[in-house]
């Protein structure tokens, strides 16, 4: 059984934490997290991880946390949702629960008991969570269409994308039998935008960020009569994205199930929130009122659920840098997920990219080898961060019975890419 706590401390909005300077001539002593990798293959990182652990972050608290019980309402992720998407993504060729690994070596370092990996590298051959949500929303809308007496092939359906949602709406469009118009944004890999295409979409590139694919995806679709395959809502558009996050919350029970019980703090990587709210909402109803410390983490160039839970309110970020970390590169929340993580995220965290690179490497060469790309290190990242810096760890009420959840968003997507990070051939 694990310890939930549902302490807040008061908080306002932190400038980045800077740590005091060290002596440049003195030995880097590496934690023995790293140190056991010493030797292993073409790993030499230590002197790199230990560095980036300690680049400025922030910490804020969530002024609107509030310990209540689980809203099971109509029109949100309620339990009729989430039974749904169970059913029919549990019978889908290929389904099968993706593993949740246990971090011995990482919570005898912060010394808690245990930390534990939802590794979704290998879901539905995808290589993302995001084949549990744009392609289970796809399957509703032709289900819908051919309950309506028509045909999926006459339904286009059309998405913004950093790559992998678009992934999962394009492999969606081929089960379904209907027509995928992919838009991506100029940061997007050439292997990213490979992958799309390989579904037989129609994979439209973008000049500018996330928010311009998006605002030429939507107009499109309005003049074409294309249906929007978006996690993220906004005014007069929630069903679409709420089946989207129905479809995470299957990795969430399987969490609950693979764990036995409710985690006492879970990690959870956040972009526009979609995938956060689907996996706190299982946890929520699970817990009620005991849900333990649920903490946002975000890259500091797109902190958008930061500097919206500090105004209490869904505020735009103007992201002017993308950030390595892909998926976490959205400047707006939806206003579904916020209705889930504004009451129940205890605090945000915003890291940037100087432990990515490490963290992949270090995951790739432990012993018990794990595939992480560039979104599933934020979690670790934040983690061992936070714990260098002493202060920020006792602000987390981490406890030695503490139970720590970290989510490994995705694989090598870009396989490229991840072997050049790495250091494989």
């Amino acid at each position: 059984m694990t310890k939930r706590m549902t302490g807040c401390p008061k908080s306002s909005m932190q400038a980045p934490t800077a740590r005091a300077a060290t002596d440049s001539t003195a030995p880097i002593r590496a934690p023995a997290y790293i140190r056991a990798l010493e030797g292993r293959g073409p790993y030499r990182m230590d002197a790199d991880l230990t560095a980036a652990l300690a680049a400025p972050f922030t910490l804020d608290a969530n002024p609107g946390r509030k310990a209540a019980a689980f809203p099971d309402r109509k029109g949100s992720l309620d339990s009729t949702v989430m039974d749904a998407a169970r059913a029919v993504i549990g019978s889908w060729s290929g389904y099968a629960p993706t593993p949740l690994h246990d971090l011995p070596e990482i919570a005898d370092h912060l010394g808690v008991a245990r930390v534990v990996y939802k590794d979704e590298s290998a879901r539905f051959g995808l290589g993302s969570f995001k084949a549990l949500g744009g392609a289970y929303a796809v399957a509703a809308l032709a289900r819908q269409i051919e309950a309506d007496g028509g045909s999926a092939a006459d339904l286009t359906v059309t998405t913004a994308t950093d790559g992998n949602h678009g992934r999962s709406v394009a492999w969606g469009a081929a089960r379904a039998g209907c027509t995928a118009k992919i838009y991506i944004h100029a940061h997007v890999s050439k292997a990213r935008e490979d992958a799309m295409a390989a579904f037989g979409a129609e994979v439209i590139r973008i000049n500018g960020n996330y928010e311009a694919s998006l605002a030429a995806c939507k107009q499109d679709a309005a003049a074409h009569g294309w249906q929007i395959v978006s996690d993220t809502s906004w005014e007069g558009y929630h069903k679409v994205p709420l089946t989207v996050m129905a479809g995470y919350t299957v990795m969430s029970r399987e969490i609950l199930a693979q764990l036995g019980g409710v985690p006492s703090h879970a990690m959870l990587p956040v972009g526009v929130g979609g995938l956060a709210a689907g996996i706190v909402a299982p946890l929520w109803q699970a817990a009620g009122s005991s849900l333990g410390h649920m903490i946002a983490v975000e890259s500091h160039m797109s902190a958008c659920m930061r500097d919206s839970l500090v105004a209490g309110n869904p505020t735009l970020v103007d992201i002017t840098r993308e950030t390595l970390m892909a998926g976490l590169s959205c400047g707006e929340v939806s206003d579904l997920a916020w209705d889930i993580l504004k009451p129940t995220v205890s605090h945000c965290v915003t890291i940037g990219d100087e432990a990515v690179a490490p963290l992949m490497r270090w995951f790739h060469h432990r012993t018990n080898s794990i595939e992480a790309g560039e979104c599933s290190t934020s979690g670790l990242a934040a983690l061992l961060t936070m714990h260098a810096d002493g202060a920020a760890w006792d602000r987390l009420e981490m406890t030695p019975d503490s139970v720590i959840l970290l989510v490994g968003t995705e694989g090598a997507t870009d396989p490229d890419f991840y072997r050049q990070i790495v250091g494989i051939a």
